[in-house]
């Protein structure tokens, strides 16, 4: 039934479980070659386009016919408040409450009722941890969560939503629990992805690189992309309700999270942890710089496949083997080899067979010429070679292949490198190829092959290509010299700590993943070719009078120390009575090394800080389980090494969000939502026009064009902060992904609507001048219905901590929503109406007493899910005398009462709201909507006591009755529909002679 006062398009419905860079100076413009002015060309006519065809659609829709005037009039009735609300209380000071009579608060506007909380809040210090007044944990316990840093590189997407809604509704119970919390913020500098965005707006907007501004105006530039998008991140965060703890606000380049940095890197090259070499890395020519093994993707190729790729304007070929030949030294024969990526063959400097194949076992120790550059390639045997597969022949580019390298290691082979930094190829591949792209020197390759006749065939095959997860560039094996960790040993110990129980990951399904991973792990390159970081703390040493060309190669030169005063200080012990001078390395660090440190750098490691003491380990990491082995795994290695401690005692795996259409967030589909466009909805015409702000081309817009129709055809409505949370706790079941439904969201707004009418009119029937008792003890004067709805808030309170305990937020929304909806406002409150009017005065106050108690619990019990909305009507209520409690963030959250436990009354109570269900469904079989005359038939002498007690309680819950009676034994009326319920009780409904 729905409460009174509810309007009538917010009736809840069942909802599933479910400019950014400043111009350059003043310098004269470069002119601009033909290629630039052809792209300005394309992407002019690609605006014409779309123009052309958004003005096409415009005006066949002014040629259609008008809409009657009543299908208008229709629509503008359904429209949403035609009003803007202008918030009066001043920023940070307690909110000024109206009257819920005023045009605003008639019904619920997210927008109004999430107004100028959160600035109070912050004001004052709500957030923050409360300690003992000797600076101690409160006795109920500690509870901390680092939140994952978002990147600078732009604003937040969904995902990051249900992160929020996830980690704040853990700390805001926790909070209500009575423990000291912490939930940190901050941010990540994400070194690739942001100077990837930066560069990319400085060629837009001035035709320029980051070389031609140099390093020290390059990072300045990127320092004022990080300050605007991090308050724009900021006030998100704000806007979603998360209670961060703001005076503890982190980002990984601050001063003390550097310093953090710093000595991690030289701790553990101390410990010979940390090691420079020269191997082969994953190169990305896109972004010219080296990438962990976590941050290639690899594409599957069934065969034959043009794939596209960064700086060609054709797609290059894949899926295929390509076989040539090489002449031997004497040209006395041929061995034919194979390969998928011929132009590495200008850095082939050996061919080799199984030591044990008869077909060249003869050939082992001649030589083949190669046909493009003066080398000589050596025909080794080596037990790696498969003889079955292909001709039995290999050739081997030790420089750039990782099976290559290790056969090179062994044969002591010649590593010769045919790669530049941007993917050309260099002198050692010849006149004729070098300075070529290497996608296009692969076609020329074969060109040349064929003229010389040693082009054998292609044919498709199956093959993974590497491809940069930031850029989409197929990845280069190239040998740089970079710095490496060993992680082995670190690996053994998060495993262990795992297994010991010290750190618990949830759900199951990723902590297998984990152990896999780590039994697997290899050493990671840390090492990366970027302005925007922090810059390895290490330095190389140049002697007096030497020539110098960048940081040498010699391992002996290189200085690890925490300033460039003991970097001196060293350099000159180590080579006494020589002048040296140190050039640091221009490399910065992997962003995950930093972020590694997260969970003690944010508090204030390496020193010894009163936070450390208090606040590490932290409680629960909660991420996405994609970034498990990212960031994660490195976290606790880092922590474990750096401080003897695990970083946090568990780790909690949220699932992924996809689109309704369960497809992955992308910008060209048109999927991505901002979490502000979905709180504060946003018209379709402002969709597509976002779509045309990024890089997207002609083919891309339409299709996201389509999509956003289909998907949102009257735009994002208006749903609040509120119902967002809600929605993504109410989809989180533990499994990897989330199907977004935006309709899902807009349930749970009307369900906050519920809420609001339900505390509207629960106010009104307790009247201005109520005072509530002192507490909430029985009186043993509460009628059936208050025994019943006061078990059920027991039952709600301990069935909420548990399932929040376990970390099951799907069924923990369930209990709230189900006490909140079929509870509270479809039972008590109807049952209430008519005590409250027609009973005793002793009756009343007794009914507006469990009235207040089962309100109040309610709103505390969904407040951490749903911050703004609770907080709103809480401060409505009155507090109970002595209660000095300023803020529902403080408020005690439900718990199990034993005094409130009462199952004969929740059986009883229960019988007798099937019986009300009864009766309207025999009412509806009957077709029968007032004026109804029924019987309530009891079979035993206890039913016949409690429904003779509640006969008024059944009136009060079902509509259109003219008479309710009670029958015992045989005096059942004659003429009746009858519906049986139970063995106990049935429904019987006079049917005859009525004219309805």
């Amino acid at each position: 039934m729905a409460t009174p006062n509810t309007s009538q398009d917010e009736t809840p419905t069942p909802v599933p479980t479910p400019s950014l860079l400043p111009p350059g100076g003043d310098e004269p413009q470069k002119p601009k070659s033909q290629k630039e002015l052809a792209r300005e060309r394309a992407k002019a006519e690609k605006l014409a386009k779309f123009n052309a065809k958004k003005a096409k659609q415009a005006a066949d829709k002014a040629a259609a016919p008008a809409e009657p005037k009543e299908k208008k009039e229709k629509k503008k009735a359904k429209s949403v408040l035609e009003f803007v609300y202008v918030e009066e209380t001043p920023k940070g000071e307690k909110k000024i409450l109206k009257s819920l009579d005023d045009n605003a608060y008639k019904s619920y506007n997210p927008a109004v009722v999430e107004s100028a909380w959160y600035d109070w809040w912050e004001k004052e210090g709500f957030f923050e941890p409360e300690l003992t007044e000797d600076g101690k944990i409160k006795p109920e316990g500690v509870f901390v969560i680092p939140a994952p840093p978002p990147n600078v590189t732009g604003a937040l997407h969904i995902g990051h939503a249900l992160t929020i809604a996830i980690q704040d509704t853990l700390i805001r119970w926790n909070r209500m629990l009575g423990k000291t919390t912490l939930f940190v913020p901050g941010f990540d500098h994400a070194g690739i992805s942001t100077q990837s965005v930066v560069e990319k707006t400085l060629w837009r907007k001035e035709k320029k690189t980051r070389h031609d501004l140099g390093r020290e105006k390059f990072t300045a530039l990127t320092w004022e992309w990080k300050e605007e998008y991090h308050n724009r991140i900021k006030e998100q965060l704000k806007k979603m309700g998360a209670s961060y703890d703001w005076s503890k606000e982190a980002f990984t380049m601050d001063e003390n999270l550097s310093k953090a940095v710093v000595e991690c890197f030289c701790r553990l090259h101390e410990d010979g942890i940390i090691y420079r070499a020269n191997r082969l890395v994953n190169w990305c020519c896109a972004l010219t710089t080296t990438l962990s093994n976590l941050e290639v993707e690899n594409e599957e190729l069934t065969g034959r496949t043009l794939l596209s790729v960064p700086g060609y304007d054709e797609e290059v070929e894949f899926g295929i083997i390509v076989s040539f030949a090489y002449e031997l030294e004497d040209g006395s024969d041929k061995v034919i080899v194979a390969t998928t990526r011929p132009e590495t063959m200008l850095g082939d400097t050996a061919i080799a067979v199984h030591p044990e194949d008869e077909r060249y076992k003869h050939l082992i120790g001649k030589k083949v010429k190669h046909p493009f550059v003066d080398r000589l390639l050596p025909i080794i045997g080596d037990d790696y070679v498969d003889r079955e597969f292909g001709t039995g022949c290999v050739k081997i580019t030790p420089a750039h292949d990782a099976n290559d390298y290790a056969i090179g290691e062994r044969h002591k082979l010649e590593f010769v490198n045919i790669l530049n930094d941007d993917g050309t190829l260099n002198e050692a591949c010849g006149g004729k190829f070098a300075g070529m792209p290497r996608f296009t020197a692969r076609k020329v390759v074969i060109e040349e092959l064929t003229k010389l006749g040693l082009y054998v065939e292609t044919k498709d095959n199956p093959m993974q290509v590497p491809r940069c997860a930031k850029s989409k560039d197929v990845i280069e094996p190239v040998m740089k010299p970079q710095w490496w960790v060993s992680q082995k040993a670190m690996a053994d110990a998060a495993m262990d700590a795992v297994r010991k129980g010290e750190i618990k990951i949830r759900p199951e399904v990723p902590e297998k993943e984990y152990f896999i991973w780590l039994e697997k792990i290899q050493d990671w390159c840390i090492s990366r070719q970027l302005w925007w970081g922090h810059q390895a703390p290490a330095y190389y040493i140049h002697l007096e009078n030497e020539l110098v060309d960048g940081c040498g190669s010699d391992a002996e030169r290189w200085i690890v120390a925490r300033t460039p005063e003991e970097a001196q200080k060293m350099a000159e012990e180590k080579f006494p009575g020589h002048k040296v001078t140190l050039e640091r390395d221009p490399d910065v660090l992997d962003t995950w090394f930093s972020s590694g440190l997260w969970p003690f750098s944010i508090l204030g490691w390496p020193k010894d800080t009163k936070d450390m003491e208090n606040f590490y380990p932290n409680t629960v990491l909660e991420t996405g389980w994609d970034i498990l082995f990212f960031w994660v795994a490195r976290m606790i290695m880092l922590g474990i090494k750096m401080t003897g401690k695990v970083p946090f005692t568990e780790v909690y795996c949220h699932p992924i969000v996809r689109d309704s259409q369960g497809r992955k967030m992308s910008k060209s589909l048109g999927n991505v939502i901002d979490p502000l466009d979905l709180i504060s909805g946003i018209p379709l015409a402002d969709l597509h026009a976002k779509l045309l702000a990024g890089n997207l081309d002609l083919k891309e817009i339409e299709k996201a064009t389509r999509f956003q129709k289909t998907a949102f055809p009257d735009g994002i409505p208006q749903c609040g902060s509120d119902a967002m949370r809600f929605a993504f706790c109410a989809y989180t079941t533990g499994g990897r992904d989330i199907n977004m439904d935006i309709k899902v969201v807009e349930g749970y707004r009307k369900f906050c609507n519920k809420m609001y009418q339900a505390t509207k009119f629960a106010l009104m029937r307790l009247g201005e001048d109520f005072v509530p008792r002192a507490d909430s003890k029985l009186t043993g004067k509460e009628s059936l219905v208050e025994l019943w709805i006061l078990h059920k808030l027991n039952v709600a309170a301990q069935k909420t901590n548990k399932l929040l305990e376990e970390r099951n937020f799907s069924d923990a929304t369930k209990a709230v929503y189900s006490y909140w909806l079929y509870e509270l406002c479809d039972v008590y409150i109807e049952n209430s109406k008519s005590l409250i009017l027609d009973g005793t005065p002793e009756q009343k106050r007794s009914v507006q007493d469990t009235l207040y108690t089962a309100l109040e619990g309610a709103l505390l019990l969904i407040h951490p899910f749903m911050p703004y909305v609770t907080e709103e009507l809480w401060q409505r209520l009155p507090r109970r005398p002595g209660d000095k409690t300023r803020t529902v963030c403080k408020a005690a959250y439900p718990r199990f009462v034993p005094e409130f436990e009462n199952e004969k009354a929740e059986q009883d109570y229960d019988m007798v709201f099937e019986i009300a269900k009864g009766i309207r469904s025999a009412l509806s079989a009957c077709d029968i909507k007032d004026k109804a005359e029924v019987c309530v038939h009891a079979n035993d002498a206890d039913t016949f006591k409690t429904v003779s007690e509640q006969l008024s309680s059944i009136k009060a819950l079902v509509k259109g009755l003219e008479s309710l009676t009670l029958a015992q034994d045989n005096q059942v009326p004659s003429g009746c529909y009858v519906n049986p319920l139970s063995s106990k009780v049935s429904i019987h409904v006079h049917v005859a002679g009525r004219v309805n």
